[in-house]
Order: C-alpha cells, then structure tokens, then sequence
C-alpha cells in the first residue's frame, strides 16, 4: 500500500512569513534580535520549541522547559493575530489532495500546533480526506529527526493492514527533506521556502501543485518499513 505524507506550513497553506514575523517578535522581545535571512535558512523546518532552543543557545542564554512552552504560547498569540487576516493556500493543494486520497491514504506531519493545523486543513477543504494529522503536541523531537513521519506511518498501517508499504513525502523544508530520507521515502520539495537550486536532492521538484497530478509521484514511491510497537 502506498501513503503521501504531506508537511502542512508551506505545504498545504504558505503561511511561513508569518511564523517569521511571529517567531522574530517574540524574540525581540526578550532581547534576541534574529535577521530574517537568518530564519530562513536556519529555522524553516523546525518546530518552535527546538527553534526557541536554538535561538537562546545562540544567544548565550539558558532556556528552561517552562520558558520554552511560554515562548511557544506566546508566538501562537502572534501567529494568531497575523493569520486572523488571511492566510494563503499552496495553489493546487486541494484538488491534487483529494485526487491522491480517492487512491491512498494521506497524512499530514508538521511541527505546527494541531489547532494551527486543523484550522488549515478546513480552509483547503481537506480535512474529510485527510486519514491522519501528526503535530508537535505528538512528538518530542522536531525534523530532521523522522519521528513525527514514523509515527505517521504506524498510525496508517494499524488503520490499513498491509504487508508492504511505499511512501512518498511532499515538503518544502530542509530539515524536511533530511526527515524524508531518514525514514527511507521519497520527497517531493516544493520552492515555498527555499530556491530550486537548494533542492537538488529531492525525486521532484515542484513550485506549487497547480498543474500536477498524482500521478506523478510514480517515480517517488519507496518501500519502508513500518515502525512496530
């Protein structure tokens, strides 16, 4: 059985400028002045607990659990404020959505927050045809470590018993891309974050999904082993 794995930010909605403005004015907030070049090719891809870590850690200072959940609250407020005015769609992401699920399961695995995630997935109008969601709230780890895509695909295999298993991921991030081939699939990287020529190591290579089908993505399928217990 085959299943897509999908990122969400800048996957499904391209919403990334505004976790750049959020994550860098909580930053300045606490004195922590962060160019936004800098989180482009720095933290694109990482969930906001390891970003904050990373952040601090640069910065000299420590950061205990309960700030780093603090920090993340409060950028969920930023994100929040900014997103009340709009947030933008990957041109294509419903239809090749919906025509991809009519054949396999779909999964979405981000380091986004699950409300930020479900909010999303109803504004592309895929939230019926999605079979699982993973979040941060489901891992410990943030990519490019594969956990999050694991759990993905162990919760796909107990729903759709199945002796062999091919995967495909779609990303927009590095980290992302380090995830995918960490758990052995194939990735499909779209320019959301990053230039094509950083990209050279993913199968394909899309700017967006207007004007592609699923299809497509023959090329990509590699078997992986289900994780157990």
């Amino acid at each position: 059985m085959d299943a897509l794995l999908l990122d969400y930010n800048g996957v499904v909605v391209d919403d990334e400028p505004l976790h750049c403005v959020a994550f860098r004015t909580v930053l300045a907030e606490e004195s922590i002045a962060l160019a936004e070049s800098l989180y482009w090719t720095d933290y694109v891809g990482v969930d906001d607990r390891a970003a904050f870590r990373e952040a601090f850690r640069r910065a000299g200072r420590l950061l205990e659990p309960a700030g780093v959940r603090r920090l993340v609250e409060r950028k969920a407020d930023r994100y929040a404020a900014l997103a009340a005015g709009g947030i933008a769609l990957v041109p294509g992401v419903t239809s090749f959505a919906r025509e991809a699920a009519r054949e396999r399961p779909v999964a979405v695995v981000s380091g986004a927050l699950r409300s930020e995630i479900t909010a999303g997935l109803r504004l592309a109008g895929i939230d019926g045809i999605v079979a699982t969601v993973i979040a941060q709230e489901d891992v410990a780890v943030s990519k490019p470590d594969p956990a999050a895509y694991r759990l993905a695909l162990a919760r796909l295999a107990a729903a759709h018993p199945a002796q062999r298993w091919r995967v495909c991921v779609v990303e927009d991030s590095l980290p992302g891309l380090a995830a995918a081939r960490a758990l052995g699939a194939g990735c499909v990287m779209l320019t959301t974050a990053h230039a094509r020529s950083a990209l050279r190591a993913a199968d394909l290579v899309w700017d967006s999904f207007e004007g592609h089908a699923s299809a497509e993505l023959e090329a990509c399928w590699r078997a992986v082993e289900v994780p157990r217990g």
